[in-house]
Parts: C-alpha cells; sequence; structure tokens
C-alpha cells in the first residue's frame, strides 16, 4: 500500500516538475513570441487602422513594429522577412531613403521575394521613379500574384499608394 502511495506521489510530483519546466521554457503559455512575431501581428493591425482612417494609431503600431523589427534583425541578422518589413515600416513612416536601404539589403538575399519587388515597386512609383517601378514589375511577371498585379494597377494609375 505504502509502495504503490509513494509511486502515485512521485509520479505526480514528477508531473509537476516536468509541466512547470516546458511552462519556463515557453513552451506553455504563447507569451513568448519573438520580436519579428510581434512585429507582423502590430502591421496588420495598422493596416486595419489604415484602412479605417485611423491614421494616428496605423502610425503608433507601424512605430512599435519597427523598434521590434529594429531588434529582431540584431537577434538575427540577414534575414529578407525582416528586412522587407522595416523597409515596409519605414516606408509607411515616410522615411522612403532607409525603406530603400532595407528593401535593397533584402533584395541582396533574396532577389525575387515577392513582397519586397511589390514594395520597393510603390515606393519607386511614390517617388516619381516609374521606370525603376517596371524593373520590380518586371521581377515579378510570370509569378501569378497578387503582388504582380497590384503593382501594375499602381504603376498604371488604377490604384493608388499609400507611401
Amino acid at each position: 500500500m505504502i509502495d504503490k502511495t509513494l509511486k502515485i506521489f512521485l509520479i505526480c510530483i514528477f508531473t509537476l516538475f516536468t509541466t512547470n519546466l516546458s511552462f519556463a521554457a515557453g513552451d506553455g503559455g504563447g507569451s513568448t513570441k519573438s520580436n519579428y512575431d510581434k512585429a507582423v501581428k502590430l502591421i496588420k493591425s495598422a493596416k486595419k487602422y489604415e484602412s479605417n482612417g485611423k491614421e494616428k494609431k496605423a502610425e503608433d503600431r507601424y512605430k512599435k513594429a519597427f523598434k521590434l523589427l529594429v531588434k529582431s534583425n540584431k537577434e538575427k541578422p540577414g534575414k529578407a522577412d525582416t528586412l522587407n518589413y522595416l523597409g515596409f515600416t519605414s516606408r509607411k513612416l515616410g522615411d522612403f531613403e532607409n525603406a530603400e536601404v532595407y528593401y535593397s539589403k533584402g533584395l541582396k538575399i533574396s532577389p525575387y521575394h515577392i513582397r519586397i519587388n511589390q514594395y520597393m515597386g510603390e515606393l519607386y512609383v511614390t517617388t516619381n521613379r516609374i521606370d525603376k517601378a517596371r524593373e520590380r514589375l518586371a521581377v515579378l511577371n510570370g509569378c501569378e500574384c497578387k503582388e504582380y498585379t497590384l503593382l501594375k494597377e499602381i504603376i498604371d494609375g488604377k490604384r493608388k499608394s499609400k507611401y
């Protein structure tokens, strides 16, 4: 009887101990999202605010996302997706010079990155460099993706780009 009670007690202690370890390691709570993941969530939120005309709330989220992306880029440099969003948030905040720097770095890593090519094309339209925007469009040609269509419509003046 004591042996069985002792075994149950030890199993309970072991289970409790390993469960606490997994939570401490970040496996159970979802609260240990990366800076990149947090930034992406903020960007999605900012886009919604922007589409609803709430520019100030969108701008605040883009600023927070940018700061998280800078941290993410320091932690894990050389990720095209991070550089893409650094360019995107810079562009949305009106910092076209740095947006182009980030996009260019991203394209050095991943020359056919669909979003970087689209967003850099939009940047070129915004800064009145239509020939360069068409170069980005040419890279996307044949991808059969919405990014090609969106950039083409922006270049053709059928759609507006908000930065």
